[in-house]
């Protein structure tokens, strides 16, 4: 049941990092000393407890606290189901599952979370929007078909307040075609996804509905949609389009709130080079090699934010960059390419 995790020594970047290594071989010898991570079944006992409690009491809490809390929920349940896929927190993957397996944000299955995820950490990939399943950006054909409406969506997205308020609707919208599609196609391994899902569905809003009566427009509104809006938050500034591989991922320094929410994996770039380290290792990791992936990061171009704050500040009101890819937009410019494989493998000038 499930994939295997994505191997640490996978990635050409490992490969060829001696620090990289030598750190993947303390984390399989502390996997192997102690196979079972408590911390984060911690974070899992914790993150269910509160659920309940909240949902449960939700009609003691004043909606302002309903909202921050149901979202911190769910936002964080979504850290967690992305620490099982890269095979944490025991070295069972049926296990791992079973852990995730109520579906705490409702429209996102896991299976498909998990194979689009996989294929995100791809890294020669990166961004390009037709190889990585996780890019925001868009290719010039999706960017001619959308119309003028259609790139408005686009660039509003492309800001921080548009990518809150409208990124939900978008994944709902993304999940709704993705299971029309499997339907119309009869692709089995999708429909027995999505019906896994169903019952995930399932388990939650019984007791949702049932034991602690919530009503469901309340939970989607200030459990489901406040929990992907912050998982939106994380992956903002994650990735750009850029030449080398290495400065296509972003450090993102956070708060401890957001540290501990999104289970340290705002050290994105650090999660890329070994993305099967466990949550609780990457700060003292990060610590050690700060100067190599700080440079690689890019602090002369802004890829080193210093905490969310920063980000709010640079990007709330304003595109983070425009949404078509810089590959597209050098091909649109009319300029020769020789385009193979990734975008960026021969690439031009924005």
């Amino acid at each position: 049941m499930g994939t295997a995790p994505v191997s640490q020594a996978a990635t050409p970047s490992n490969r060829s990092n001696p620090a990289s290594q030598a750190h993947e071989a303390l984390a399989a010898q502390a996997r192997r000393i102690r196979p079972i991570e408590i911390p984060t079944l911690v974070v899992a006992v914790a993150i269910y407890c509160g659920f309940a409690l909240v949902t449960y009491h939700h009609a003691a809490l004043p909606n302002w606290l309903l909202l921050i809390l149901g979202g911190y929920l769910v936002a964080w349940h979504g850290s967690l189901q992305h620490e099982v896929i890269h095979g944490h927190p025991t070295p069972w993957n049926w296990l791992n599952e079973i852990i995730v397996f109520p579906s705490l944000w409702l429209v996102i299955p896991f299976d498909s979370y998990r194979e689009s995820h996989l294929a995100h950490h791809r890294d020669e990939n990166l961004t390009d929007p037709a190889l990585d399943p996780e890019s925001f950006y868009v290719t010039a054909r999706e960017w001619r078909r959308a119309g003028p409406l259609g790139r408005a969506f686009l660039t509003l997205h492309n800001c921080l307040l548009g990518r809150l308020i409208l990124g939900p609707l978008w994944i709902l919208l993304l999940q709704s075609r993705a299971i029309f599609k499997a339907i119309i196609s009869g692709d089995l391994k999708a429909l027995f996804g999505w019906a896994k899902h169903g019952l995930a569905i399932c388990l939650v809003l019984v007791w949702v509905l049932e034991v602690s009566g919530l009503p469901l427009w309340k939970y989607l509104l200030f459990f489901v949609y406040p929990g992907l809006a912050l998982t939106l938050l994380r992956s903002f500034a994650e990735h750009r389009a850029v030449p080398s591989v290495s400065a296509r991922t972003a450090i993102q320094q956070a708060e401890w709130p957001f540290a501990l929410l999104f289970l340290n994996n705002n050290l994105h770039a650090l999660h890329h080079l070994q993305p099967g380290l466990a949550w609780y290792r990457l700060p003292a990791v990060w610590r050690a090699l700060r100067p190599d992936l700080n440079a690689a990061s890019g602090r002369e171009s802004g890829e080193l934010f210093r905490g969310y704050w920063e980000i709010v500040l640079r990007y709330l009101l304003w595109p983070k960059e425009p949404p078509l890819h810089p590959a597209e937009r050098w091909r649109l410019a009319g300029k020769p390419d020789d385009i193979s494989g990734s975008m960026l493998q021969n690439p031009g000038e924005a």
